[in-house]
């Protein structure tokens, strides 16, 4: 008797393992090792291999039999012939029955047109508002000359003969090991169905020639450095039949000289002078498009924030708007004039005596 591997060894299976579990075994094997797929020497042995194990292990009566007594009781005789009697039809075939997709050489269908990507920097305060900016991009579009049929004028792609203008060729080998059917594209039309016999002059046969196209993208207002604006169907055109690309708008802001945003906030560093916090004051803060008045009260100190509600960045695509925070900075002189340095004298003494007093 031939030396033969367990059977569960063979599929990297324990004895306990389910149906399902020999099925998934068998599919991850069977790609694995297929003669279509794997052209290494020993593979079509290790695939006739693995066809056995799984033509005893997913038969019931054949698994309990194996199971009980082995290859001794005849189990060896289960998986004979299995092989050559099996017609795979190829990679694709056995693709079909296990995976459900179709096969490496199927007949791919018309291709989507290419996306494009198009980088562009607003400021701070066309984000606030939205706008409207011209972009150039340089596209796919069909050639102007041919129409997008790459052919010459007058002209036309006639059909391959080679395919009969199905873009795929069948092959059937027959071997020791059974029946091999293969799809592959076809080699004359390169798997298009049909020959291009004289080629536009313009495009060289593609079909296809670059053209800059200026388009008009609105940008809302809310937007935020990072987001992406996509523009449907204003990217490269596809194959005949199929949709175009996409472009895809990259949305950058610009640093501004006087406001920090946080999410939908605001913030604007407001300074005043230490006579300001101390008395109080009303001043004229700087917004994204206009100013807005603030009243500081007395004894306002350093660092305290006021907020104007609802001045910051409108909430993109919902109501509503985020803040004006507004950080105050109390501002320590670095150098007096005499006059200066004399009242803020008179003001200390003023402070002790008021201590004094109160002490």
């Amino acid at each position: 008797m031939v030396n033969k591997r367990d059977y569960y060894e063979v599929l990297g299976l324990e004895r306990s393992a389910s149906d399902e579990d020999i099925k998934k075994a068998f599919r991850k094997m069977a790609m694995k090792h297929h003669p279509d797929r794997n052209h290494e020497e020993g593979a079509a042995d290790k695939f006739k291999e693995v066809n056995e194990a799984y033509e005893v292990l997913s038969n019931p009566e054949k698994r309990a039999a194996y199971d009980r007594f082995g290859f001794s009781a005849g189990a060896d005789s289960f998986g004979q012939g299995g092989f050559e009697n099996f017609d795979f039809g190829g990679l694709g075939s056995i693709f079909e029955t296990f995976f459900g997709g179709a096969t490496q050489g199927a007949k791919r269908g018309p291709r989507r047109g290419p996306d494009m990507s198009y980088d562009i920097k607003i400021s701070l305060e066309e984000a606030a508002t939205g706008v409207e900016k011209d972009i150039t991009t340089e596209r796919l579009e069909y050639c102007t000359e041919c129409s997008g049929t790459g052919a010459k004028a007058g002209t036309s792609p006639v059909k391959c003969t080679s395919c009969n203008g199905t873009g795929q060729v069948y092959q059937v080998q027959k071997s020791v090991f059974g029946r091999f059917t293969s799809v592959t594209p076809c080699p004359k039309c390169r798997g298009e169905g049909t020959i291009i016999g004289e080629p536009c002059t313009k495009c060289r046969g593609t079909g296809k020639e670059y053209v800059k196209r200026t388009v008009q993208v609105k940008i809302p207002a809310g937007v935020a450095d990072g987001n992406q604006i996509r523009l449907n169907g204003y990217g490269g055109v596809g194959d005949k039949g199929a949709s175009a690309g996409d472009v895809y708008i990259n949305v950058g802001i610009a640093e501004h000289s006087d406001f920090k945003r946080d999410g939908d906030d605001v913030i604007y560093e407001l300074e005043i002078n230490f006579a300001q916090a101390a008395l109080g004051t009303e001043v004229n803060v700087p917004g994204l498009n206009t100013e807005h008045k603030l009243k500081i009260p007395s004894g306002s100190q350093n660092g305290k924030y006021f907020v104007l509600k609802g001045k910051g960045i409108p909430h993109l695509n919902r109501f509503g708007s985020g803040d004006e925070m507004v950080h105050l900075n109390v501002v320590t002189p670095e150098k007096l004039s005499r006059k200066q340095k004399q009242l803020f004298e008179e003001l200390e003494k003023s402070f002790a005596e008021d201590k004094k007093q109160a002490t």
